[in-house]
């Protein structure tokens, strides 16, 4: 069977979140586009010209005038391309969960016809395509893979809060189950990603770029995790010997932190698991993710042995957390390790206030059972720890930080947001 690209397509794509929506909107601009959801209340949002993620405006939204959005299989039926964004978390044992992925490839095999293609953009392990979703596929419609229908993988590399870096002017890897398919996808999204593509040899290579980009900048940053807990021991503040080291030219300028959110936090579990299937234990992989998933309960630790010093009582003591995302400007609590914060701060019997104004207090509620504070209150906390670095918190002068806090306080600088002389306490 003859694949064709021509501007006559419809384009299903398969979760209208972070990833999916500016998708949608971008294909909605040329093509007829079906944005596909189960989430009501999502769709209501969208229908409405409203997006809560903050990704795409209002005006964007407005732009993609051949964009509809629905939860029906009889509008998914029109489609000859079909584009999966769901999310694909790790479980409480982190390893790979892929029930969304399979859920939405049930949908697809529930309309897929002859000739239609059916392409990935969420992160998995290098093989999933092709050994966990084509099956679905297959046995839900009864069509032969690379036969009756043909697949391709192009990982997103959508970064949220970002408004420089948008999906048009991210460069596109592309990738096919056939050298035919594999010119269809590119020719796809070529038409839409002025900074081009990138079109790999197989659907494996293409997953298994994606899943090593988050893991390189894991390990990166558990690296720069394990200096700073070496200089703090040592008496040496990390972001002046960073500063230093950066003079040099080929100095990667990673910073010590938390790392959580939907990607670098996730990914490299997806290849790990992957490697130990086909008998190889990764070490500095797992190492770095160790590193990073255990700096929350450092950084707690850390506050309450400056209280302690400080002579401050640490059980029911008052600690604001200033930011809850996992990253600044941005409104996205997926799988944030300010959490880890939170619950090592309310096992030392520390009375804790999240304040953010990115969030949704019901989002909030509903994800961590935490109910962020909306208005700051004077001369209330024993500590304040700037988790986040928010635009509102670097705003904020010295005069306003201090007037939180009870005449004996400590403030515990993550992100380096106010000069060394201001915080008791940085990574």
């Amino acid at each position: 069977m003859r694949l064709e690209f021509n501007n006559e397509l419809t384009i299903g794509v398969i979760g209208l979140g972070y990833v999916g929506l500016p998708l949608a909107v971008e294909f909605g601009k040329k093509f007829n586009t079906v944005g596909y959801d189960i989430n009501l209340s999502r769709l209501q949002e969208l229908r409405e010209g409203r997006d809560n993620t903050l990704e795409v405006t209002d005006k964007e939204l407005a732009t993609a005038s051949r964009l509809s959005y629905s939860d029906s299989l009889d509008d998914l039926k029109k489609c000859q391309v079909y584009i999966v964004t769901v999310p694909t978390p790790i479980n409480k044992s982190k390893q790979p969960d892929l029930s969304p992925l399979i859920l939405a490839s049930k949908t697809i095999a529930n309309v897929l016809k002859q000739g239609d293609v059916v392409i990935y953009e969420s992160t998995v392990y290098p093989g999933a395509t092709e050994e966990d979703c084509v099956p679905v596929l297959e046995n839900g419609s009864g069509l032969v893979f690379n036969s009756d229908f043909f697949c391709g993988y192009s990982p997103e590399r959508i970064n949220p809060g970002d408004k420089e870096h948008r999906v048009s002017s991210i460069l596109k890897i592309t990738s096919g189950s056939t050298p035919e398919a594999a010119e269809f996808v590119d020719q796809l999204y070529l038409s839409i990603i002025e900074a081009g593509t990138h079109k790999a040899s197989s659907i494996k290579v293409a997953e298994a770029a994606k899943v090593i980009e988050n893991t390189q900048r894991d390990v990166n940053i558990g690296l720069v995790n394990e200096l700073a807990l070496i200089f703090n021991r040592l008496g040496i503040d990390t972001e002046e010997v960073l500063k230093a080291a950066g003079t040099k030219w080929n100095f990667l300028p990673f910073r010590p932190g938390l790392v959580g959110g939907h990607c670098i936090g996730v990914d490299p579990y997806y290849l790990t698991y992957k490697a130990q299937s086909v008998g190889y234990h990764p070490e500095i992989i797992l190492a770095g993710r160790r590193l990073n998933d255990g700096m929350g309960a450092y950084i707690a630790s850390q506050l309450v042995k400056e209280m302690l010093r400080k002579r401050i009582h640490v059980e029911g003591a008052q600690v604001l957390v200033m930011g809850l995302t996992f990253k600044e400007n941005c409104p996205d609590l997926r799988n944030t390790k300010v959490i880890d914060i939170v619950s090592e701060l309310e096992d030392y019997g520390v009375q804790v206030d999240c304040y953010d104004p990115w969030v949704k207090a019901n989002e909030a509620e509903i994800e961590y059972g935490i109910s962020p504070i909306s208005v700051l209150p004077v001369e209330k906390y024993d500590a304040v720890i700037t988790a986040v670095a928010h635009s509102e918190f670097s705003e904020l002068s010295s005069e306003q930080i201090h007037s939180l806090c009870k005449p004996l306080h400590v403030l515990y600088d993550l992100k380096y947001i106010r000069p060394v002389v201001e915080s008791d306490l940085r990574l």
